[in-house]
């Protein structure tokens, strides 16, 4: 029997967590992978930052990037083995590198879907560049932003066009704050979005490659309790919708490690930011979704590699805007879209990869989260995280909660 033998890479920046447990998990992967007749076996390795030649073939089978939306070698380099090496990465770095959300509104706009009123504004403070006076001067239209946000309306936000973590993002209810919030923006350049105001839930999707898990999330409160634990908390019908347009918005810029938020209200799905680079999956606020989280991600790198998934940088639009300027009613737009997507993940494949490769991967996974050395993981990460007066009670807290995954699990 043919023996093929993958590294895994991970491209990170301050996180433990997460990282220790998906090392975990491929590691316990006993015996090797056998798919078609050839015994896969992996490895994972953190990758350093270093010069490097274009020409140097890349090691790494796939690579799960978290720092290259903001750290600009890293990000060269995934270009790098894009292009030349074929290495599998989760996220197009062409259409994925900078947490940019204007790209993101316009295509699912062209797309139908129930985007929120949205404007992007020029920059308060002009940018630093000796060209920009003469430019201004010469195109530059004088324009009122109260007029601007009128045509929005109030309550508005006033968001980062390419931000994440919430940071910039302030609520508006009136010309006043617009204009303080906008004097405050400095050179960052700005949307105004229409609030959806009244709305029955705030859902935030995560995907990773053909899974997604829809969350009941309140942005409000502190990060250990934003996501509660809720299996019903929508209707079925809306739940699926919700699922259907983070996958949609995924296959659609080829990317495999993304969030997805969404305001419903009264039945209607509003998306309201689906762009994030490097989406929350921390211990600490996922808590009872982290187990899945990571079973998600170590299932969709070991299909992604032992199955020989070619990797896109193409976006492909003309199929879906064939759908989007055909005839049909939102609904039956949204399921052809939802075909396309499934379609772009193999679903059906992937499913079945899991169903009969990875049959025994569910039991490796309970058995990990439910032992010791995933407790000390747990411990590590609260213990770093928190102040020491608290160490005991999140300790608990995030026992209570792994613990409940673990029996829902098993």
């Amino acid at each position: 029997m043919t023996e093929t033998k993958h590294l895994l890479g991970l491209l990170l920046g301050t996180e433990e967590d997460w990282p220790g447990a998906f090392e975990q998990l491929v590691r316990r992967l006993d015996p090797a992978l056998q798919v078609g007749g050839v015994t896969h076996r992996y490895d994972v390795e953190r990758i350093t930052i270093e010069p490097f030649d274009l020409r140097q073939p890349s090691r790494y089978d796939l690579v799960v990037d978290r720092l290259a939306y903001w750290y600009y070698v890293p990000r060269e380099w995934l270009k790098k083995v894009a292009l030349m090496d074929d290495t599998y990465l989760l996220n197009n770095p062409f259409t994925f590198q900078s947490m940019e959300k204007h790209a993101a509104y316009c295509a699912m706009i062209r797309l139908g879907l129930k985007v929120p009123e949205t404007w992007l504004v020029p920059h308060k403070q002009p940018p630093d560049n000796p060209r920009f006076p003469y430019t201004a001067a010469k195109y530059n239209q004088l324009f009122d932003i109260a007029e601007v946000a009128e045509q929005v309306g109030y309550p508005l936000y006033m968001k980062p066009y390419d931000g994440g973590a919430w940071v910039g993002v302030t609520r508006i209810k009136d010309s006043d704050e617009l204009r303080r919030a906008y004097d405050d923006s400095g050179e960052r350049l700005m949307h105004l979005q229409a609030s959806v105001e009244g709305f029955d839930v705030f859902a935030r999707s995560l995907s990773i490659g053909a899974e997604t898990m829809v969350m009941k999330f309140a942005p409000d409160r502190p990060m250990h309790d934003r996501y509660s634990v809720d299996h019903a908390f929508l209707d079925p019908a809306v739940g699926e919708e919700v699922v259907s347009i983070g996958k949609i918005v995924n296959a659609f810029f080829k990317w495999e490690f993304n969030s997805c938020e969404t305001l419903v209200r009264d039945g209607q799905v509003h998306p309201i930011d689906y762009a994030n680079a490097c989406p929350d999956v921390a211990i600490t606020s996922l808590h009872y979704y982290f187990p899945w989280a990571m079973s998600a991600l170590v299932k969709w790198s070991l299909f992604c590699t032992a199955t020989g998934r070619r990797p896109r940088v193409d976006l492909d639009t003309a199929r879906w805007y064939a759908v989007a300027d055909g005839e049909g009613s939102y609904e039956e737009k949204l399921a052809s879209y939802r075909r396309l997507a499934d379609d772009y993940f193999q679903q059906e494949q992937y499913d079945e990869f899991v169903a009969t490769s990875l049959g025994d991967f569910d039991r490796v996974a309970v058995d990990y989260f439910a032992s010791a050395d995933f407790d000390r993981l747990l411990v590590e990460t609260v213990t770093s995280t928190f102040p020491a007066h608290e160490h005991e009670q999140f300790v608990a807290h995030y026992r209570g909660l792994i613990a409940a995954w673990v029996r829902d699990a098993g």
